[in-house]
């Protein structure tokens, strides 16, 4: 582990709700990861006995404040064709785009720009939102498809994923593979400034329908956010599995966490406490989660985004979650 925070060691039995948990979707979570020991045919029983003879959980400084917010995998409508309709483009990587950084650490860098392209004058910063969105990238053969609204696929750029629904029927998954290296701006926050919205109530929804209201408005804030995020298209089984993370492997909804790999690394168990937020069963979320992604606002070793699946229900919660949360950290013992 990069991060040295995680030095205070606890109990598993002082665990809030540790017992309670459902250790076996834990461990079906980290039986995606691409670092995984042999853990296939352990009977769901044993999960709970795995991860407690197998790791030792650590913590920060109570003093150390945590935070978590929510994730989700967008549906969007599209087609493989441009029409009145499906107008808008969804680009693939540019060849030519120059990546200053590791992808999986671009949260640490999301202050300074780390995607350049070569020109005449040297390396530039590569082609800002506004300048792709004006048609910079026109008559490049880099368009995957259409879409149809402009707000649903700003929110697949956040996101980092997306479940698209074609025209002729069928669907196709699309998933992260890269950016333009500009720095990436919530627009909540923009609006937080502005007096545009509450700090308060504001979440995702309210969000959407601030942007809708006035479209010209809406794309103009849009364009303040100069991150720009390229797709490709996650094919046969791949694609049936799920959206993939930046470990590479199928996200589990409610058990995949992205989270800092300055601090914790892929792979990590971590259980993750969050007393305003309740789980399925009414009672506060206090689950046991894996570090499998990342994103450009996660940073810190006290801050996560919980991953909640697919779709309209996962998109209102993920919008909602903005709590206070704990995390104690799974080390794998020596």
């Amino acid at each position: 582990m990069t991060g040295s925070v995680y030095a205070i060691p606890c109990q598993f039995d002082r665990l809030d709700g540790w017992a309670e948990d459902d250790h076996a979707a834990a461990l079906h979570a980290l039986a995606n990861a691409a670092t995984r020991e042999d853990i296939e045919g352990l009977h769901e029983a044993d999960a709970r006995a795995y991860f407690e003879s197998r790791f030792e959980p650590f913590t920060v400084p109570a003093d150390t404040p945590g935070f978590v917010t929510g994730y989700y995998e967008p549906e969007l409508r599209g087609s493989l064709t441009k029409s009145r309709r499906f107008s808008i483009p969804i680009h693939a990587r540019p060849a030519d785009l120059v990546t200053t950084i590791n992808e999986t650490d671009r949260a640490a860098h999301n202050d300074a720009p780390t995607g350049f392209r070569v020109t005449s004058d040297g390396m530039v910063p590569y082609f800002t939102r506004a300048e792709i969105e004006a048609g910079a990238l026109d008559g490049r053969g880099l368009v995957i498809l259409y879409t149809d609204d402009p707000v649903d696929l700003y929110f697949m750029h956040v996101q980092g994923s997306g479940l698209v629904h074609l025209d002729d029927g069928s669907s196709v998954r699309l998933t992260y593979a890269g950016k333009n290296g500009h720095p990436y701006t919530s627009l909540a926050r923009v609006l937080t400034d502005l007096g545009e919205l509450d700090a308060g109530g504001i979440d995702m929804a309210a969000l959407k329908a601030w942007l809708r209201t006035d479209p010209e408005r809406g794309r103009a804030l849009m364009r303040s956010n100069q991150s720009y995020i390229f797709f490709s298209v996650l094919r046969g089984d791949e694609g049936a599995r799920g959206p993939s993370g930046a470990e590479g492997v199928p996200l589990t909804a409610g058990r995949s966490l992205a989270a800092d790999p300055a601090y914790i690394p892929h792979g990590t168990p971590v259980f993750v406490t969050v007393p305003d937020l309740a789980g399925e069963d009414g009672q506060p979320f206090r689950r046991l989660m894996i570090a499998q992604d990342v994103g450009s606002a996660i940073r810190g070793p006290q801050r996560g985004d919980i991953f909640f699946g697919t779709g309209e229900i996962a998109g209102a919660l993920a919008g909602r979650t903005r709590h206070v949360a704990r995390f104690h950290v799974l080390k794998r013992k020596r």
